[in-house]
């Protein structure tokens, strides 16, 4: 069927701005197919339904619009831990500031090293989680990405890695456009924990696939900010095999639009799968959309989706959230919520949490709620003598613990919290 025309104007003329990059047979194949594709279901409009509460429209132009670089802006987290840091400038590795990719108990390459080889593993990888993940909604983005994703890396854990990889993604240009893609492999009994952070780009388009074997377990702690007019649209895809672990946290401050997309399947039995975020939004050109799909598709797995959202001066936060329970997935356990505090009357939340079951052996919930301050609560900690401003602070912190608790690793934890604790610090002016 023909595409809109808007839509297919909006489609071709994002395809005519780029050049699809250069490898081996494998990936030149996908990518074709990804581009093919892509022609067929067209750029995202305000019409479709995923997109009525994301105006897409920025995403979708052939050029990115700038965002002002900012003092500190760069600064990279994580320090305190031991890890290996890869620097991604302007989403292409910066081999400079990068650590060497050698690490115990894992294989490092970029996309384009393993792209030109003629048979590498990441090929029954690498768009094929992409592809399985568009139905029954389409991601475009994620198949763009596909197609045209110019920088990444290529990621095998065969054992418990000795230390986290730590991407961090920095800029140096106020135009910078970038996508950047990690195609990542757990083989059965292997650990790996990967650490993002960094403003990347005043446009960014960011897919990670993870493909996670029997008993492997794979854990993600994301930092997005500080650039206030970047633009942002990420997508996770998961698939879990039997006895599985996958665990992923985003914490994001500022920038004007961030969409994050999680699509994750489990096709192994007693699998686990945690997905959580907390966004902090300050003013009317703040934006942030959280969408995931989580399929069971297996027996006895175990899904959680816990999404904290602080929002004020007319900031907008979005919620979807679908748990989809296929036959025989007996005895799933899926729990899904959403929650926004709205520190004044402007600020906006949208939600849209789903289930739709075909077991019926399940354990499956969600909720989502919205509301202001406890006033009662904030008169407690003022009676006591602690300023209304950091009164406020003190509840907020405690609104989003639910969310960092999700993070495995109890020292990454507190730092993602010190972030939080930072943030509404220069809030007040501290």
């Amino acid at each position: 069927m023909a595409l809109p025309q808007a839509k297919q104007d909006a489609t071709d003329a994002r395809l005519a701005a780029l050049t699809m990059p250069s490898g081996g047979a494998w990936i030149t194949q996908i990518r074709e197919a990804a581009r093919s594709r892509l022609a067929d279901m067209g750029l995202p409009g305000r019409r479709d339904e995923y997109w009525r509460w994301t105006n897409p429209a920025t995403l979708n132009a052939p050029e990115a619009d700038t965002a002002a670089l900012h003092d500190g802006e760069s600064e990279m987290l994580f320090g305190e831990h031991d890890r290996l840091t890869l620097v991604f400038t302007d989403g292409v590795l910066d081999t400079g500031k990068s650590d060497d990719l050698a690490l115990e108990g894992v294989e490092i390459e970029t996309l384009e090293g393993a792209g030109s080889a003629d048979i590498h593993w990441a090929r029954d990888v690498y768009g094929q989680l992409e592809a399985a993940g568009q139905s029954p909604v389409a991601r475009p983005f994620a198949v763009l990405n596909t197609a045209y994703a110019t920088s990444g890396l290529v990621i095998r854990a065969t054992g418990k890695a000795a230390r986290p990889i730590h991407i961090h993604h920095a800029r140096s240009e106020a135009g910078a456009d970038t996508m950047v893609r990690l195609v990542v492999r757990v083989e059965s009994g292997a650990e790996l924990t990967i650490l993002e952070d960094g403003p990347a780009a005043a446009r960014m388009n960011m897919v990670m696939e993870v493909d996670v074997a029997s008993t492997g377990a794979f854990h993600h702690v994301r930092a997005q900010g500080r650039a206030p007019e970047r633009r942002a649209i990420t997508h996770v895809f998961a698939r879990l095999g039997q006895e599985s672990t996958f665990k992923s946290f985003t914490l994001t401050a500022n920038g004007a639009l961030t969409r994050n997309e999680a699509v994750i399947e489990f096709t192994g039995d007693d699998a686990a799968a945690h997905v959580a975020g907390a966004c902090l939004g300050d003013g009317k050109d703040f934006h942030h959309d959280d969408t995931v799909f989580v399929t069971h598709g297996a027996e006895r797995c175990e899904s959680r989706q816990v999404f904290k959202k602080v929002l004020r001066n007319g900031a907008t936060g979005i919620f979807q959230g679908k748990i989809l329970v296929r036959e025989g997935a007996q005895k799933t356990d899926g729990y899904q919520i959403s929650q926004s505090l709205l520190l004044d009357e402007d600020s906006t939340f949208l939600a849209k949490p789903e289930l739709e079951i075909y077991a019926d052996d399940v354990v499956c919930s969600h909720g989502s709620t919205s509301g202001a301050i406890d006033e009662e609560g904030k008169f407690y900690l003022r009676s006591r003598g602690i300023p209304e401003d950091q009164a406020t602070d003190l509840m907020t912190i405690a609104f989003i613990a639910e969310a960092i608790a999700e993070i495995e690793d109890s020292s990454l934890g507190e730092q993602m919290l010190a972030r939080l604790e930072d943030w509404l610090a220069r809030r007040r002016g501290d």
